[in-house]
């Protein structure tokens, strides 16, 4: 008896279940291409379990289990963490409502990727892919025996529906990207669905695309519009079901004892939890005294001031909450504070410079921070796609056919990195600096504030909605206010944030580029001119030729150091820019979790932590800290 079939045993046993509908995640972002490990049906078709972007496959057609899992995980026990905020609906693939966290988490896509590859992707509800030398189509071949979790069988129609419903009424970035690349999705029978894309390629962007699509069920959708917010989860295939719904409060999943892929090799090991529990919580500090007390059981700790001062409690004390710092193998990622370009008084990159100047990082590092970040001032910090110092001839040749829509530094001064401010909280010579290209972008102090021609004062509204900021913004507006911007700070709900965010209602906003170390289609949505006025990824408005054009470029390389050359071409662009602010990151994971967790060699899965899925429960851990009055 396989260990899956040994947990659908123990969770069948669980008496007068109650029998939810499951709600499915968008697995749409991993956009990767190429083939390895394959067979020939034909000369020209390939037939593979998996695709990747460059090179080989790290796991053969017939791998049992990923390196970086245990195996032998025991089943069982409960993963608990908490979620800021609230939510009204469990629906996420919509503009309307602000869905839950957690409600995209589960749904499966036609292939999934992995925690130890960064362009590759392996057959889930598809069992292979085949596609011709010229990759104009691509077929997938889908696995007779996956269910949704009412029973029912997926069949190669549910994959048509779902992409239809989405280009229909879905997200407009999901449109635009999709709908741009894709001309038709057939049945070719129930277990056969064909991709034809808009043109032929060279390379397998097209193909991951295809390879993301999600799988919902069309009968769920025939007397429900898809496009209306709800609290009924979506109908996926994926392995948890929704066991409690609390608005607000509590969002609370169950393993399907029914789950069909219980024994696919890339799900041994994972999927350990019987339950995985949200806490929702509207308040940080309120989230903290509730980890403390042991309402949630695992935290990653995304405050400083927190790690470095705060996790001295008593349970920490008696050993019952573990601390750790765990290595982090992805980019240092493009977090920081994001300017909208769609507001005339940022048009001119000057004073989008001159703004950014004034925070000092080096100061709230030390002051703030207690020196755990470094400071982020490329899109793909800590990577081989990061531009460095003087522009390269292989760099210049890339970019020179743009001269004229990229400011002049792009190609006469070393790529852009924040200047370093000194030990005080304002550094003169900074703000002295930027108060000079104020001047020069005709922002000039009139009566004690930077005034334009037309007499408007250049005001600044950082739209944030965690407290946690407040002592980083707060310094920040207090050095903006000596260069004479009149600057506010603006924390508003989740709702509000998540509204004010889709109608472009803000001046600058805290969030994250999730750039990857396998950039590809993706790109369009972050960067792209046609994104720019829709809700998207694009969250600036950003809209230069010369970026439009960069990414396409990306998107042509035919191996990795071509990617990672013109990937470096972008960031440097990007950077003369100056669309963010840039802000902080760190090389490690900093968690702390009650001793009931255990987890492998997490250096084996760089790019991934997975509390949630290959770490598992001890019942010994448990009943300890239970003997010990703990929990």
């Amino acid at each position: 008896m396989t260990h899956h079939n040994r947990i659908r045993t123990k969770v069948i046993a669980r008496k007068n279940a109650p029998n939810w509908m499951v709600f499915s995640i968008l697995a749409l972002a991993a956009v990767l291409t190429v083939i390895a490990g394959v067979s020939r049906a034909e000369s020209d078709i390939t037939i593979s379990h998996g695709i990747s972007k460059f090179g080989e496959l790290k796991y053969d057609a017939d791998f049992t289990h990923l390196d970086y899992v245990n195996p032998d995980a025991p089943f069982g026990g409960e993963f608990s963490t908490w979620a800021f905020g609230t939510f009204d609906s469990m629906n996420p693939y919509i503009t309307k409502g602000t869905s839950a966290g957690s409600s995209s988490i589960f749904v499966e896509s036609l292939m999934v990727g992995t925690a130890d590859e960064t362009g590759s992707v392996y057959g889930l509800i598809a069992e292979t892919i085949e596609y011709p030398e010229d990759r104009a189509w691509a077929i997938f071949n889908l696995r007779e025996d996956v269910t949704f979790s009412d029973g029912t069988p997926v069949i190669a129609s549910d994959i048509v529906f779902t992409h239809n419903v989405f280009l229909e009424k879905g997200i407009p970035s999901y449109r635009a990207i999709v709908g741009a690349q894709i001309a038709t999705v057939e049945a070719l029978d129930d277990y056969t669905v064909k991709f034809t894309f808009t043109s032929p390629s060279e390379n397998n962007d097209n193909l991951f695309l295809a390879a993301g699509t999600p799988v919902l069920s069309e009968a769920q959708f025939a007397d429900r519009d898809f496009a209306e917010s709800t609290l009924d989860p979506i109908l996926g295939t994926g392995p948890y079901i929704l066991e409690e719904l609390d608005i607000g409060k509590r969002l609370t999943y169950r393993y399907n004892p029914d789950y069909w892929g219980a024994d696919h090799p890339i799900n041994v090991g994972q999927n350990n939890f019987e339950f995985i529990r949200f806490e929702y919580y509207a308040d940080p500090t309120a989230a903290f005294e509730g980890f403390k007390a042991g309402q949630y059981l695992f935290r990653t700790e995304n405050s400083s001031q927190k790690w470095a001062q705060e996790y001295s409690f008593p349970a920490v004390e008696n050993g019952w909450v573990v601390t750790e710092e765990l290595a982090n193998g992805n980019i240092g990622q493009a977090q920081g504070f994001y300017y909208n370009l769609r507001r005339d008084k940022f048009s001119d990159p000057r004073v989008r410079e001159a703004i950014g100047m004034a925070f000092n990082f080096e100061w709230s590092n030390r002051t703030l921070f207690f020196g755990l970040y470094a400071r982020v001032d490329s899109f793909w910090k800590n990577s081989p796609l990061e531009a460095m110092g003087e522009i390269p001839a292989d760099e210049l040749a890339i970019l020179e056919p743009y001269r004229d829509q990229l400011p002049d530094a792009v190609f006469s001064e070393p790529v852009y990195s924040p200047p370093v401010s000194g030990e005080n909280q304002i550094d003169r010579g900074v703000i002295r600096a930027a108060g000079k290209l104020l001047d020069e972008a005709g922002w000039t102090i009139q009566d004690g504030v930077r005034k334009n021609a037309a007499g408007e004062q250049l005001t600044v509204e950082f739209m944030i909605r965690s407290p946690l900021f407040d002592r980083i913004v707060n310094p920040y507006i207090e050095n903006l206010e000596r260069l004479g911007i009149v600057a506010t700070n603006d924390r508003v709900d989740t709702s509000q944030y998540v509204e004010r965010t889709r109608s472009f209602d803000f001046d600058i906003m805290v969030t994250s580029y999730a750039n990857s170390l396998t950039p590809g289609i993706g790109l369009r949505q972050y960067y792209n001119s046609e994104n720019a006025q829709v809700p998207s990824r694009n969250i600036v408005g950003l809209e230069n030729p010369a970026i439009d054009a960069l990414v396409e470029n990306i998107l042509g390389a035919t191996d990795r150091d071509e990617l990672n050359l013109r990937t470096r071409a972008l960031d440097r662009a990007l950077r003369a820019l100056h669309i963010w602010i840039p802000q902080w990151f760190k090389e490690v994971h900093t968690v702390a979790y009650w001793d009931v967790y255990e987890h492998g060699d997490v250096t084996l899965a760089p790019y991934a932590l997975g509390a949630n899925s290959w770490w598992w429960y001890s019942e010994e851990k448990a009943a300890k800290l239970a003997a010990e009055g703990a929990l």
